[in-house]
């Protein structure tokens, strides 16, 4: 009997993880046919910036256009659904959460934009031009003609852009799995070496092969884990000296009988 019941929870628990990916879908879906509308304006502030005014940017097949679309419509869909997805997530683990875990658990949700964002932005203003600088140098000092396709332009942009977005996420998620206690600041810390040479490494691929540019983009991403760690050091501090009251109250509750006694 006990093993059915299990079985079967295992059955619920899929079918509303199943339940939550489609919420997500459909969203995702939402956040595209939005991304499309607004598609020719972001396109035409993209192209007016410094960074693009330089090039003339050239379409190479008939199917440029209508990608280079999609692939803004699809960041865009991407960045409304952060949030709700990060929501989903939570909605599917709260049932395993405590009522103050659940409650702080959530004011996470609107952060997760907002670190997107934040990403996007370092990495659309900081990290793209100086990529894009380095790849044109080369070319003019090799003594190549610059001819630019659109899908080209718009994949070495958002090759490095969303990357970055997604790592900016960093200290969410590990809020998050420390509020799980899954994390704690001493194994990210005993994680350290390791997680700097992902990150190090993540900055080095993502970069022109200079010193500068890695470097440039290595320091907010070691700052990040830093601060991860500093944000799961202040979750952990907080669960255990919840847990300390708690034991000190279940203490009273059995001792005061004791002393009826």
């Amino acid at each position: 009997m006990s093993d059915n019941q299990g079985e079967m929870s295992i059955v619920d628990h899929l079918g509303e993880l199943r339940k939550r990916i489609i919420y997500i879908l459909v969203v995702l879906l939402v956040g595209l046919i939005i991304g499309l509308v607004c598609a020719n304006p972001i396109y035409k502030y993209l192209i007016s910036v410094d960074t693009a005014k330089n090039f003339q940017l050239n379409a190479f097949a008939f199917w440029d256009g209508i990608g280079m679309y999609m692939k803004i419509a699809m960041v865009v869909a991407l960045v409304l659904t952060i949030p709700f997805t990060a929501y989903q997530l939570w909605a599917f683990v709260s049932p395993g959460l405590r009522e103050v875990e659940r409650k702080a658990a959530l004011r996470y949700v609107p952060y997760a934009f907002i670190l997107f964002v934040i990403g996007m932005a370092f990495g659309y203003y900081v990290v793209f031009p100086m990529a894009l600088g380095f790849t044109t140098t080369i070319t003019k000092n090799m003594g190549l003609a610059e001819t630019y396709g659109i899908s080209q332009y718009f994949n070495f942009m958002f090759t490095l852009v969303v990357p970055i977005a997604l790592l900016f996420e960093l200290p969410l998620i590990v809020m998050f799995l420390t509020k799980l206690r899954i994390l704690n600041p001493r194994r990210l810390r005993k994680m350290r070496k390791m997680s700097y040479f992902a990150l190090v490494f993540i900055a080095v691929v993502i970069t022109p092969p200079d010193f500068i540019s890695d470097f440039l983009v290595t320091i907010p991403l070691l700052l990040l884990y830093e601060f991860s760690v500093y944000l799961s050091s202040a979750v952990y501090r907080k669960q255990l000296a919840a847990d300390e009251a708690a034991d000190e109250a279940a203490e009273e509750r059995y001792a005061f009988p004791a002393n009826l006694e």
